[in-house]
C-alpha cells in the first residue's frame, strides 16, 4: 500500500521552498501527498526556530501529528531540528530529526523506515558545511509564483538571532546551476520566479570566481525565458549602487524591495550587532526610491529589543513616518535562548512591547494606504492568481500592491495584465483589466 505522507512548515520562504523540495522528492518516490490534518503513514514537521515561540508551535504540530495517528511515523527537520534535535527526539512518534545538512535525505528515510534505524537523530555539526547541497522544486502547490533558493546560512551574528546556528555558513548555488534553474522555472509555466535566501545579499562571495547578487540577475535577464523576478529581503548594505542601477534599468525585475530595518535608532541598531546606522539607511532608501519611480520598499521593524527606551523608540516611529517606505513587517521582540540578545539587561514589558508593536503597525497601515493611493486612476501590471471569495479576481502589482477586479471571462490565473486603478478598499486597489 502507498505511504501516505502529510508535510507542514513553519517559518519563512526558504524554509517553504525546502519543503517543497522535500514534497517532490516524496513523490517521486511514489508516495502519496496529504493534508497535514489527515490521517497519514509519516508526518514530516518542517520546523523554525527564530523565537521561543515557534519553537513552542514546532513541539506543538508534532504532538498534534502523533494525536492524529498513534501509529504513524514522524520526520522532524528544519532550524529547530538542527539547534535542539534531543529535544525533538523524545516527542510522541518522533523516528527521525534530521538537520540541516541531512535535510535533503528525508525520502530516503521515509522508504527506508521498515528498516531499524541506526541512528534516529541525524543532525550533525555544520562547520563542514561549505557547499550549497540539496535539491530545488519545480512545482509549488498553491501559488501562481516560483521560488528558487540560491542562497543558504549566514555569517553575520544579530545578537537577536539564532539562524547562523541553524543554518550554517553561507554558501551559495553556482551561478550555472541558478540560471538553469530560473530557466527550468520559466519553462514549467511560471511568470514570476521568487529568488530567495536566508541571507541573498552574501549571494556569490563564497563562489570561485566569486560572484554577486546584480552579476546573477543581470545574467538571468540576458538569458530571458521568464516575466518577472523579485528578489525577497537584502540586506541594507547590500542594496549596492549596481543593484540599485540594474532595477533602475531592467525590464524582468519587479519594483520591489525589501530592506530590514529593526530600528531607526542608531544606538539601538548598534546593541542588536546590526551593521549599518539609521542615517545610512535613510539615505539608502531616499536613493532608491528616487532612482526607480514609484518602487515599493518594504522593511522589518522589531519593537522592544532589550534596552530600548521611550525616546529610542519614538526615533523609529518620527522616522518611519517621513520615510518613503510602502509597507513594514512588525514583529515584537521575542527572547531566543541561546542568543546574546536573551542574556541583555533592559528587558521591555510584554504590555509594552505590545503597545509599541500596535503603533508600528498603525504606521505600517497609514504607509501601504498613501502608497497605493499614488495609482489612483493609473495603470499597473498584475499577476493574476486566482479568485477571492467575493468573485474577485486577484493579484499582486510588479510593485507588489494586491490587487482586486472583476472579470467574468476566461480563467485569468497565472496570467499578466493591465489593469486601469478605480479605487481603493480594505488595503487593496481596485480596477478593470485594459483591453478586455
Amino acid at each position: 500500500m502507498t505511504k501516505r505522507v502529510a508535510l507542514a512548515t513553519l517559518g519563512c520562504k526558504v524554509n517553504q521552498v525546502d519543503s517543497a523540495a522535500i514534497a517532490e522528492a516524496i513523490e517521486r518516490r511514489g508516495f502519496s501527498l496529504v493534508p497535514f490534518d489527515a490521517e497519514a503513514d509519516v508526518y514530516i514537521v518542517n520546523t523554525c526556530t527564530v523565537t521561543g515561540r515557534t519553537d513552542y508551535q514546532s513541539r506543538q504540530l508534532v504532538r498534534r501529528a502523533a494525536r492524529r495517528n498513534p501509529a504513524a511515523a514522524v520526520v522532524v527537520t528544519g532550524c529547530y531540528a538542527q539547534v535542539a534535535p534531543g529535544t525533538l527526539s523524545t516527542l510522541p512518534g518522533v523516528v527521525f530529526v534530521a538537520g540541516t545538512a541531512e535535510k535533503h535525505r528525508i525520502s530516503e528515510m521515509i522508504a527506508d523506515l521498515d528498516r531499524p534505524p541506526a541512528d534516529r537523530v541525524l543532525a550533525g555539526g555544520l562547520s563542514s558545511l561549505r557547499t550549497f547541497d540539496g535539491p530545488s522544486a519545480v512545482r509549488f502547490a498553491g501559488h501562481t509564483r516560483a521560488f528558487l533558493k540560491v542562497q543558504d546560512g549566514c555569517d553575520a551574528r544579530c545578537r537577536y538571532c539564532i539562524v547562523p546556528y541553524a543554518r550554517g555558513r553561507s554558501r551559495s548555488l553556482p551561478l550555472p546551476e541558478a540560471l538553469a534553474r530560473l530557466k527550468e522555472l520559466g519553462e514549467a509555466g511560471y511568470r514570476e520566479t521568487v529568488v530567495t535566501g536566508i541571507h541573498l545579499g552574501a549571494y556569490g562571495r563564497d563562489l570561485k570566481p566569486a560572484a554577486d547578487l546584480p552579476l546573477l540577475l543581470a545574467a538571468a535577464e540576458r538569458q530571458g525565458g521568464m516575466e518577472r523576478l523579485r528578489l525577497s529581503s537584502v540586506e541594507p548594505r547590500e542594496v549596492t549602487e549596481d543593484l540599485i542601477a540594474l532595477m533602475r534599468r531592467s525590464r524582468l525585475l519587479c519594483r520591489h524591495l525589501h530592506i530590514p530595518l529593526q530600528s531607526a535608532d542608531s544606538d539601538v541598531l548598534r546593541g542588536m550587532g546590526r551593521d549599518y546606522d539609521a542615517a545610512l539607511y535613510g539615505a539608502l532608501v531616499s536613493a532608491v526610491a528616487a532612482a526607480v519611480p514609484d518602487i515599493a520598499i518594504g522593511a522589518d521593524v522589531m519593537a522592544g529589543f532589550p534596552g530600548e527606551t521611550p525616546a529610542q523608540f519614538a526615533n523609529t516611529c518620527e522616522f518611519l513616518q517621513a520615510s518613503p517606505l510602502a509597507y513594514l513587517h512588525v514583529f515584537p521582540y521575542s527572547d531566543r535562548p541561546g542568543t546574546e540578545a536573551s542574556r541583555m539587561e533592559g528587558k521591555v514589558g510584554e504590555a509594552e512591547k505590545k503597545r509599541r508593536a500596535q503603533l508600528l503597525r498603525e504606521i505600517g497601515r497609514q504607509k501601504k494606504r498613501d502608497f497605493a493611493g499614488r495609482f489612483l486612476g493609473r495603470e499597473l501590471s498584475v499577476l493574476i492568481e486566482g479568485r477571492n471569495a467575493g468573485g474577485f479576481v486577484r493579484g499582486f502589482s510588479d510593485n507588489y500592491i494586491p490587487v482586486l477586479l472583476r472579470h467574468e471571462g476566461l480563467d485569468l490565473a497565472n496570467r499578466i495584465v493591465r489593469v486601469k486603478i478605480e479605487g481603493f478598499k480594505e488595503e487593496k486597489l481596485h480596477g478593470v483589466m485594459v483591453g478586455e
